[in-house]
């Protein structure tokens, strides 16, 4: 069985004209028996068929990279 992707989000991208933000689950994305993987795509386009820039995240450190992310806000 092939890795599934499902898009839970699009945002715009602020800093991009035409750019987004994609937020995805993607099931077994190394292999039959992979844990799925929440996928963060940043796309400079949008008419882009791959992202600019990813990240794959497991599900064990996603409350820490969202702690994360809002204690950032904090610097900018």
């Amino acid at each position: 069985m092939s890795s599934q992707t499902t898009i839970v989000e699009e945002i715009d991208l602020q800093s991009a004209h035409d750019g987004k933000i994609t937020v995805a689950v993607i099931d077994k994305p190394y292999g039959e028996k992979s844990e799925s993987i929440v996928s963060i795509g940043i796309f400079l386009q949008e008419d882009n068929d791959e992202p600019d820039w990813k990240v794959h995240l497991p599900k064990g450190n996603i409350d820490a990279v969202i702690s994360a992310l809002q204690k950032s806000k904090d610097y900018l």
